[in-house]
């Protein structure tokens, strides 16, 4: 069964359900705001809340489809494999939208509505986008187009205009906390945490469920062991690159840097410009790891800097 949303999501939902109950509800809804903070969880109650209607025993089958990923009346879009099935596509191809066009077409399986969720949607290419936006442009009843976005300024413009938005932002710091508390986290981890992952609730309850928040401790502690000369940058390298942790090692060095950078405001100004410049490099090469170029030797070259760009900030602020 699907968990209950977290107080930020509910007022999100509650606000589209008295919208549907209005008759306000467009064909097309975007659902903005960063990676996550819990759009795909809103979307999918929402999804529940149109295709879950009827006879009690005709909703249950539904609501028991939707659990499953089988309901048919319900499409989610995402990455599919490539051509040779090795790995998943980058983007989001015609084909899947035109799949979706085909769909809405016909008559729903169950109740009266059809629902497509499709995420990431700034993945979208661009003939797909044309493609969608003609669907956008020809509402049928009872069909709705959610579109899932972390970064919606990378939509085309004419596919913005033809959706209701939905601001997803980071809760205030107070309800947060409480929620991570209430998952189970001590008060000073789930602060530290929470901190780190500059608000967001969810990046830090997945830290604390998992092996990330003890990851970051590794890499403050690997910098640290580089900056005293304890390490070198190629060992590092190699070992970091070790196992399927390294784009989340790459994301917690930059953090670092950046804490780094808000500290030495104080202790050593003119320190910012070397930090700031080892954060935007530490965000390129995690890009790289999306590509053909070997991140390997990016990643050397990384961290090699980072004795330069913490030199001269007081021990006990060098991570």
């Amino acid at each position: 069964m699907m968990g209950s949303l977290t107080p930020w999501q509910q007022g999100i939902h509650d606000q589209v359900i008295a919208s549907l109950q209005a008759g306000r509800l467009g064909h097309g809804l975007l659902f903005a705001g960063p990676a996550g903070i819990g759009k795909r969880a809103v979307a999918l109650q929402l999804a529940r809340h149109l295709l879950c209607q009827g006879e009690p025993a005709a909703a249950a089958r539904s609501a028991h489809l939707i659990d499953a990923g089988t309901h048919p009346d319900l499409q989610l879009v995402s990455f599919i494999p490539n051509k040779s099935g090795d790995k998943l596509r980058t983007e989001i191809v015609i084909e899947q939208i035109r799949q979706v066009s085909q769909k809405l077409a016909l008559t729903p399986q169950y109740g009266q509505a059809q629902v497509v969720i499709i995420e990431p949607a700034e993945a979208i290419n661009t003939a797909a986008a044309n493609a969608l936006l003609k669907t956008l442009e020809e509402p049928a009843p009872g069909r709705y187009v959610w579109l899932l976005c972390n970064e919606p300024a990378r939509l085309p413009a004419t596919i913005r205009s033809r959706c209701q938005r939905l601001e997803f932002r980071l809760p205030p710091h107070d309800q947060a906390l409480a929620w991570l508390q209430q998952r189970g986290h001590g008060a000073d981890t789930a602060a530290a945490a929470l901190d780190a992952a500059r608000g967001h609730p969810g990046l830090a309850d997945e830290w604390l469920s998992g092996s990330g928040w003890a990851l970051r401790g590794e890499v403050a502690a690997d910098l640290a062991r580089l900056a005293a000369g304890k390490l070198g940058a190629a060992a590092l390298a190699t070992r970091w690159s070790g196992d399927e942790q390294l784009a989340l090692r790459l994301r917690h060095a930059a953090e670092l840097a950046l804490e780094q950078a808000r500290d030495c405001g104080l202790t050593a100004p003119a320190r910012l410009p070397k930090l700031a410049a080892w954060f935007d490099a530490a965000n390129a090469t995690a890009n790289l790891l999306r590509t053909t170029v070997r991140a390997d030797l990016a990643l050397v070259e990384l961290l090699m800097g980072w004795p330069a760009a913490v030199a001269g900030l007081p021990k006990g602020t060098r991570q």
